[in-house]
């Protein structure tokens, strides 16, 4: 049966499945708007990583936000009946690609390479060749198989009020409330992409630069537990400056704090991605392998990344990122902060 995108045939019911890290589920929000763009009438319910997903939660297309696992897929909808008329999986994890098989009339999702899954999709879609295109573009690729146009490409994160007041409070727990430019730093990846980290040398001593530029400036590093020791050591070199290290804090609570700041400067990873959701000037420094072209934001009015200087040239994972010198990124993150006005407090 062939799928009308206005017609009686069209989907009254979608299920969307990402399960990745906090960027890729992100990455994947332009192509869920887009479905909920060309069937406005259809409830969506979008599962994802179970620590991960939270970032989907409000936004406006989607009606229900929930958790699943490869593991907990292989014991779901084993009962009659199919509740959905369309199913997407991003991945490859063939568990929740029979998950979706037994809950929807349709699945939609990339080659499996194995055929007797491939079969059974509606439509199998053809992956570009690996870091040939944007992420964002990647993921558009699951609609597109189905004729459905981009509604933008920009990520989106939605906050509650509830939420906006609660990082104030953070913020001023910490005593940085207030202090302008108030500037969001996110000091490293996670462990296996540790190349992509810029070192903590240069992170202090760009900190020093903007508070001898910026009497006034603040700052906030996020990270997780396994970074506590790294943020701890910036704090000690800098004893005379207010950082604040919002560690433990859950990645809604993150986003809240981020919305608070005036410039962000952050390597390729997760929370950068929330952050190139807000309207906020965003310096996010991209290593050669994966370059801003296939993970920086898109659509962003106040973007300002940069890219490793060796981008586009010979490049691998044991290319130091400290060749991106400080100079470079405190120009940028100058030019950032001017084009908010942000630069008021300098003398």
């Amino acid at each position: 049966m062939s799928l009308d995108l206005s017609g009686e045939n069209s989907p009254r019911t979608i299920l969307a499945i990402n399960v990745s890290r906090i960027g890729d589920t992100l990455l994947a929000v332009p192509a869920l708007r887009a479905l909920a763009n060309a069937w406005p009438q259809a409830r969506m319910t979008v599962l994802g990583h179970p620590k991960r997903v939270e970032v989907l939660e409000h936004l406006p297309f989607i009606d229900k936000v929930g958790s699943i696992t490869k593991q907990r897929a292989r014991f779901m909808g084993r009962l009659p009946g199919r509740p959905y008329d369309l199913a997407l999986v991003w991945g490859h994890d063939h568990a929740l690609i029979e998950y979706a098989l037994r809950v929807s009339q349709r699945v939609v999702a990339f080659r499996q390479h194995r055929g007797d899954l491939d079969q059974r999709l509606y439509r199998v879609v053809e992956e570009a060749p690996q870091y040939s295109e944007h992420a964002v573009d990647s993921a558009l690729r699951i609609p597109l198989a189905l004729g459905i146009p981009p509604a933008g490409r920009r990520l989106q994160f939605a906050l509650t009020e509830a939420e906006r007041q609660h990082a104030d409070t953070v913020l001023a727990a910490k005593g940085v409330q207030g202090r302008s430019p108030l500037i969001g730093l996110k000091v490293a990846s996670f462990p296996t992409k540790a190349y992509r980290d810029w070192p903590e040398a240069h992170f202090i001593e760009l900190c020093q630069r903007v508070a001898d530029t910026y009497p006034g400036a603040a700052f906030a590093i996020f990270g997780g537990a396994d970074e506590q020791e790294r943020i701890a050591r910036i704090r000690k070199a800098l004893p005379k400056l207010p950082i604040a290290g919002l560690v433990g804090l859950s990645l809604r609570e993150a986003g809240a704090v981020m919305a608070c700041l005036d410039a962000y400067v952050g390597v390729d990873t997760g929370p950068t991605h929330i952050m190139g959701c807000f309207d906020i000037p965003i310096v996010g420094l991209f290593h050669c392998k994966l370059p801003r072209r296939l993970y920086g934001p898109l659509e962003h009015p106040y973007d300002f990344c940069l890219d490793h200087p060796r981008a586009g040239k010979d490049c691998d994972e044991t290319t130091p990122m400290g060749e991106l010198d400080v100079d470079t990124v405190f120009a940028r993150l100058t030019e950032a902060l001017a084009s908010r006005g942000a630069d008021k407090d300098k003398p």
